[in-house]
């Protein structure tokens, strides 16, 4: 009897880690789920890609000295977040969107989609001069997709499988690649990653 008490405490401790794990991420998902989207229709799918094609939309967006998704992710959020929970000249608020875009290049740009209902002309000035604002015309990209947390190395394996099925199928695009980040970090399953690459037209 005296082995089953300290088991029967592990079990109950499992069990509620458990349950928190599963709390947790319910919540996690609550807070992504009716986050407004960049807009696009499936103009084709392929077992490795979906050609899709994105409605015009406005940006905030800040280019950074780096060459990688880890040299710059961090602060690149952390200076577009910075403005629309408030760092601007008349302290507005302005939803997050998804997903967060990253144009990789030699020089990193990292992009938020600003909500519908916002126009930049009206939004007030960034207190931090580097972010800007900018319009994406529409445009038709390719997307290859992939779970869990991203990393420098996943992101260019899965940039060298999108060209490399791009190439297949005798897909023409520009080079001009971007990673499109879905989640937050504390939503640890069910995450979605994609590489995109504009296609040519």
């Amino acid at each position: 009897m005296s082995e089953l008490g300290p088991m029967k405490t592990f079990t109950l401790i499992l069990i509620a880690l458990v349950v928190l794990f599963a709390l947790s991420q319910l919540w996690a998902y609550g807070q992504v789920r009716d986050i407004e989207m960049y807009p696009y229709r499936v103009l084709n799918s392929y077992p490795d890609f979906e050609v899709r094609e994105y409605e015009a939309a406005n940006f905030i967006y800040v280019t950074m000295d780096a060459d990688s998704y880890q040299a710059s992710s961090g602060r690149g959020f952390r200076t577009l977040a910075g403005y629309i929970f408030g760092g601007n000249a008349t302290g507005q608020k302005i939803a997050m969107t998804s997903p967060v875009e990253m144009e990789m290049d030699s020089l990193v740009t990292m992009k938020f989609m600003l909500p519908a209902e916002h126009d930049p002309a009206d939004l007030p000035r960034p207190d931090n001069a580097e972010v800007r604002f900018k319009t994406e015309a529409e445009r038709t990209m390719a997307a290859i997709t992939f779970g869990g947390f991203a990393t420098d190395e996943r992101i260019l394996a899965h940039k060298e499988q999108l060209f490399a099925a791009l190439d297949r199928e005798g897909i023409a695009h520009t080079g001009q690649w971007s990673f499109l980040g879905y989640d937050p970090p504390y939503r640890l399953v069910g995450r979605r990653n994609e590489v995109a690459v504009e296609l040519v037209r």
